[in-house]
C-alpha cells in the first residue's frame, strides 16, 4: 500500500478519480469541504474528496460519495486523485503547516491547477501566496465581508455596487482591508442612502381594517406612506400587486417604508379601526 493511503480496507481507496478529467479536488471534509461537495453536486462538476477521518470515509462511501482515505501532504495520495488531471483544488483543513506543505506539492504537480486555500488567519495569506496559491481565503476577513455586505442591504444599497465591493476587496488579496482603508464613495454615497426606510413583512390577522380591501381603497402609499412589495398569499408570491387586488386576512404583506410608517400599518394589519 501507498504511504498514506493505509488503515483502510482496499476498496476504500480504489478506484479515487480514475477517469476523471478537469475534476475538483476536495481536500478536507469538515464544514467547508461537506458544503463544496454539495454544490459540485449541485452543478454535476466532477470531484473527489481526500479525507484522513477513516470513519468519515467509510460512511461518506457508503452514501455514495466519491471520497478517498489519505493525508494529501503525501505525493501519492494526490497521485491516486489524479492530481494532473484536475483542474482546481481547494484545501479546505484548519493545519496550517499541512495546507502549506500540500499547497506546494500541488503546485509542482500541476502547476497549471487553480488552487484555492481556505485559511484562518490573515497573516497566512502571503506565505501561501508564495508558495503558488491562487486565491488564499482567510475566514477572518470573510466574516467581516459579510457582515459588512448584510449592513449594507441594510442601508439599501445597490446590489450591483454590493458586488463591486465584493469583487474589489477578494481581488487584491484582501488589500483594501489590511491597509489604510481608501474611501467607499465608489460603492455608496452614503448621503443618499434612505436611513429611516426600511423592509417588513407583516401578516393580516383575522378581522385586520385592511382585510377585505384592494390597495387603490386601502391608498396605502397615499395615506399611510407604505408601498406594498408584495403579497404572499398561502404558497403564492405575487411581486408589485395591482391595484385592484383584494387583500385577505392570512396575507403576508412585504412592505417599504419609514419606520413610524411601518408601525402605523402593523396596528391596522392587527385591528379593525384605524388608529388616528
Amino acid at each position: 500500500m501507498k504511504r498514506g493511503l493505509a488503515a483502510l480496507p482496499e476498496d476504500a481507496t480504489e478506484a479515487g478519480a480514475k477517469g476523471l478529467r478537469n475534476h475538483i479536488i476536495i481536500i478536507g471534509y469538515g464544514l467547508n469541504g461537506r458544503n463544496l461537495t454539495k454544490a459540485a453536486i449541485s452543478a454535476n462538476i466532477p470531484y473527489v474528496i481526500i479525507e484522513t477521518n477513516p470513519e468519515t470515509v467509510r460512511k461518506e462511501k457508503e452514501e455514495g460519495k466519491n471520497i478517498l482515505y489519505g493525508d494529501a501532504t503525501h505525493v501519492p495520495v494526490l497521485e491516486h486523485a489524479n492530481i494532473a488531471g484536475a483542474r482546481v483544488a481547494v484545501i479546505a483543513i484548519s493545519d496550517y503547516v499541512a495546507s502549506r506543505q500540500i499547497t506546494r506539492q500541488i503546485k509542482e504537480l500541476n502547476p497549471n491547477l487553480h488552487l484555492i486555500v481556505r485559511t484562518r488567519f490573515v497573516n497566512e495569506i502571503d506565505p501561501l501566496r508564495d508558495l503558488g496559491a491562487d486565491e488564499v481565503i482567510p475566514e477572518e476577513y470573510e466574516t467581516a465581508v459579510e457582515i459588512f455586505i448584510r449592513v449594507l442591504h441594510h442601508y439599501l444599497v445597490p446590489q450591483q455596487d454590493i458586488d463591486r465591493f465584493m469583487t474589489e476587496v477578494r481581488a487584491d488579496g484582501y488589500q483594501m482591508l489590511r491597509s489604510q482603508p481608501r474611501s467607499l464613495v465608489s460603492i455608496c454615497d452614503m448621503s443618499g442612502c434612505l436611513f429611516d426606510s426600511e423592509m417588513k413583512v407583516i401578516q393580516l390577522e383575522e378581522g385586520s381594517f385592511f382585510a377585505g380591501k384592494t390597495i387603490a381603497e386601502i391608498g396605502m402609499r397615499k395615506n399611510y406612506g407604505v408601498t406594498i412589495l408584495a403579497i404572499r398569499r398561502q404558497e403564492k408570491m405575487e411581486p408589485n400587486p395591482a391595484a385592484d387586488n383584494e387583500l385577505q386576512s392570512g396575507d403576508v404583506l412585504i412592505l417599504f417604508g419609514t419606520s413610524e410608517n411601518m408601525n402605523k400599518c402593523m396596528e391596522l394589519c392587527r385591528s379593525t379601526i384605524p388608529s388616528g
